[in-house]
């Protein structure tokens, strides 16, 4: 029995026949459908000729296609089949017409498996080869390569498809970030994940269901059943995706139709769509949920239908706790999937679900109090289902270089963590790669060919039951805020020039009379009182028995003074305060929760600015989280007496250099 590995390099070097016609991150367009369409061949040729009979027998009946699907699938013996006459060896029969016939072969198939290779767009593909003059030797390659199940069973299938699929994503590095995440990084998430539940899983003949909304490839599922089959033999795991992106999607539902699983035919499980305004999953609740959506994806186009729903249905829909920027959907896929948690209830034996995501940092601390992406952070800390944070190295991924995040969110914390978040400092857990994959430099080591076991390492991290250098554990509390107004005076000048007045008379002509009333009891030399000056004007249209409009007075106030920080504060006419605030100088302070208000302000800003005051009516509460805050290490300093040492011999080497120069 051949390595998975050596199947994967037979395909491989297949793929240099499209040099040319094709980029090689387009290889996949056509490698990918073809190793689907040459298992599915391998699987179904024992039963060919029964499915044959039998569709002979029944075509032309009263079935609908879907009986007809299920009997002949039955035939099979497979979850597909394919009527067809024609098979790979009969394809390179007829070089003069294979395209017509490789067209007709996959017609062949049932609904399950042509669907896929419509979301593949693979006659596209077809037709392309066939004008490069490369379709008849890229199948006949294709068809000396033995997958039947007897020479590589299912799990082995499944490793030559995820090796195939890291290659041709790694190809593709400039957009892998869409639909490719590195398997070390997917490793560490899963361990993350199900480590927790060891004792649960260990039940044999338990039943759990894992959901991954962003799916691309399907590479989360694939690991998430390995990890199961690794440590678990005993549990079985349904897996369900979605995605957007067809290629991805039918990639994706390929993968899972090839594997042996407890489940119903493939495009039950991995479901084509925009999760933003279609969830295909609408009814079902999951154990567990995976995902790295795209960073910074952003969601213009689906704001009718997302801002519909949030409005409409509020808590009661998935978007309830607020909407972030439209330039960035993270934190959208955070709360579709949090819409999918199973409810703690012991007495219905559910027991809650947990999540692992990817974001970039910006969900950590974008958007002020009282945004969507604070509210949307409050609202999971303060639900108490924000269970860890763990921060990645940078350059671990193909598109970018970033530094990226796992968050880990249930609603079923252990007992030690209520109340908690822990913080996991895993930055510097990496190794150098040999060569460069894109942006990708770096990954975590997976204890293989000599590397060291770093997933391990931070899994320990994450189990440490205290704060440590690399790991704190921190109260809720600590990281919200309250955005506190704080206000100063208001203090106006007033003068009557010539200019100011003009430009007051443009606007309100019919007062021509009053203002040289005004003009000639107040004068025009600056006055630093407004107050003053307020009281002398309206004694003035009083004494004429003028009655203004709030606006025109409105108008003269602005015309006629300025701010200025040397006059005396405006009263306030109205409202709590002494004086009228001055919006120019209205300034914001963010108050820990963990700190009473009051006893900040008169430690931290009243000293600094003693005519100042806090708009208690305009408090936000605010969340955000800052790594930096907890585990920051400033470059260390050297003694200015040894900086002075070296400065005297820098100096003294410049200057017998330049005695040199001159002599």
């Amino acid at each position: 029995m051949a390595a998975p590995q050596d199947h994967s390099n037979l395909i491989w070097q297949i793929a240099d026949l499209l040099r040319g016609p094709y980029r090689p991150p387009q290889y996949e367009r056509v490698m990918l459908p073809l190793t689907v369409l040459r298992r599915f061949d391998c699987v179904l040729a024992s039963t060919k000729e029964k499915v044959l009979a039998d569709y002979a027998k029944r075509k032309g009946g009263k079935l609908n296609d879907d009986a007809l699907d299920r009997y002949l699938n039955k035939a099979a013996g497979q979850r597909f089949h394919n009527h067809s006459p024609l098979n790979f060896a009969k394809l390179r029969d007829d070089p003069d017409h294979i395209e017509k016939h490789l067209v007709s072969y996959i017609k062949g198939f049932s609904s399950n498996v042509r669907t896929i290779f419509e979301y593949f767009e693979f006659e596209s593909e077809i037709e392309k080869m066939r004008e490069a003059d490369i379709l008849y030797l890229v199948v006949s390659k294709f068809a000396e390569v033995d997958l039947h199940p007897d020479r590589v069973p299912n799990p082995q299938m499944g490793l030559i498809f995820e090796n195939l699929i890291r290659r041709f994503n790694e190809l593709a590095n400039e957009t892998a970030g869409d639909h490719f995440t590195p398997r070390e990084v997917i490793r560490l998430m899963v361990h993350i994940l199900f480590s927790h539940d060891d004792h649960l899983l260990a039940t044999r003949d338990t039943v759990r269901k894992l959901l991954d909304p962003a799916c691309g490839t399907g590479g989360m599922l694939a690991e998430a059943q390995t990890y199961l089959r690794e440590h678990h033999q005993g549990a079985r795991l349904f897996t369900y995706g979605q995605d957007y992106n067809k290629r991805a999607f039918a990639t994706a539902a390929s993968d899972m139709l090839m594997k042996e699983v407890d489940q119903n035919a493939a495009l039950d499980t991995v479901r084509f769509g925009d999760i933003f305004t279609e969830d295909r999953f609408p009814n079902d609740k999951f154990d567990y949920l995976l995902a790295n959506p795209p960073f910074g994806v952003d969601w213009k186009k689906q704001f009718r239908v997302v801002d519909d729903e949030h409005r409409r249905l509020g808590f009661q829909g998935r978007f309830g706790a607020g909407l972030p920027r439209v330039n960035d959907g993270s934190f959208l896929f955070l709360q579709h999937m949090v819409s999918k948690f199973e409810p703690v209830s012991p007495t219905e034996h559910k027991i809650g679900s947990r999540l692992a995501l990817v974001f970039s940092g910006s969900p950590l601390f974008s958007g002020g109090a009282g945004s969507g992406e604070s509210e949307i952070r409050r609202w999971i800390i303060e639900q108490d289902w924000l269970e860890a944070i763990v921060a990645l190295p940078e350059q671990m991924f193909y598109n970018t270089g970033i530094g990226t995040y796992i968050w880990i969110v249930t609603n079923r914390k252990e007992r030690r963590r209520k109340g908690k978040v822990q913080l996991v400092d895993a930055r510097d857990y990496f190794i150098p790669m040999e060569r460069s994959l894109g942006d990708k430099r770096r990954k975590i080591g997976e204890g293989r060919d000599g590397e060291p076991d770093q997933i391990s390492e931070i899994v320990r991290l994450y189990h440490s039951p205290q704060s440590t250098k690399l790991t704190k554990l921190l109260d809720n509390a600590d990281f919200g805020y309250t955005r506190v107004v704080i206000e100063r005076p208001l203090r106006l000048s007033y003068q009557m020039t010539v200019e100011r007045k003009t430009r007051f008379l443009d606007a309100c002509p019919h007062l021509l009379e009053d203002v040289q009333a005004v003009d000639a009891e107040i004068g025009r030399e600056l006055l630093s009182d407004w107050n003053v000056i307020k009281d002398r004007f309206e004694q003035t249209l009083e004494r004429r028995k003028s009655k203004w409009k709030t606006s025109e007075i409105q108008l003269f106030r602005n015309v006629f003074t300025q701010p200025d920080p040397a006059a005396a504060a405006v009263n306030e006419d109205v409202g709590p305060t002494k004086f009228e605030a001055d919006p120019a100088l209205r300034d914001y302070e963010n108050v820990p929760l963990t700190e009473k208000i009051e006893n900040y302000f008169t430690r931290e800003v009243a000293p600094n600015l003693p005519d100042a005051w806090m708009n208690r009516a305009k408090d936000t509460v605010g969340y955000e989280i800052s790594f930096n805050r907890y585990f920051y290490n400033p470059p260390s300093t050297r003694p200015l007496a040894k900086i002075d040492e070296d400065l005297k011999k820098a100096q003294e080497e410049f200057m017998r250099h330049l005695k040199e120069i001159i002599s």
